[in-house]
């Protein structure tokens, strides 16, 4: 059977996740040797307003490119939680932080302190981008964390390679405690 994997990235303007959609498609295309596409949208407003990337990886070729039913949902901000919470399908995965996000009563997801991991972790939370991949990748396995690290690697600033593998890390780390509770 063919594995299709649809992943929409969340949150306001100026926190990285239509980086940490283009990253996490170039960890699975270039690195993983997978099929993947990414679009992405944001409202006018440079920072703050609503921004979303959607990636869509598959072991074979990609006749649609956009999220139809959401396997993993990551809701970094409550504007992206209330909009985007409902579209991850059921038995699928959602990932909001704790710290930024108040989630329904009848909240079925994982809640990571996000932005608080990456500030202990690098004392920069623009960082948190990397800590939300490390979180879905520790989390889901849908591309390798070897690719994953690459790509972030690739991708970051000149100079910060080091700062955002400490995010990296300290993601894959939250996931591995929630795996442990969770089982």
């Amino acid at each position: 059977m063919d594995k299709r994997t649809e992943i929409r990235l969340a949150g306001e303007g100026g926190q990285g996740m239509i980086l940490a959609g283009i990253i996490l498609a170039e960890a699975a295309a270039i690195y993983d040797g997978k099929q993947a596409t990414q679009t992405q949208s944001y409202g006018p407003e440079a920072r703050g307003g609503a921004s979303r990337s959607e990636v869509v990886i598959s072991d074979v070729e990609i006749d649609h490119p956009e999220v139809l039913s959401a396997d993993v949902v990551v809701a970094l901000s409550q504007e992206a939680y209330r909009k985007f919470a409902r579209t991850v399908h059921a038995g699928g995965l959602l990932i909001v932080d704790e710290d930024r996000v108040a989630v329904h009563a009848d909240f079925t997801g994982v809640k990571v302190p996000v932005a608080r991991i990456a500030h202990e972790a690098t004392g920069k939370p623009i960082t948190a981008n990397t800590v939300a991949l490390g979180v879905l990748v520790g989390m889901t396995g849908v591309v390798s964390r070897d690719a994953l690290e690459k790509a972030v690697v690739a991708r970051a600033p000149k100079g910060t390679d080091e700062m955002n593998r400490k995010a990296l890390q300290a993601g894959f780390a939250a996931a591995e405690k929630i795996k442990a509770v969770t089982g």
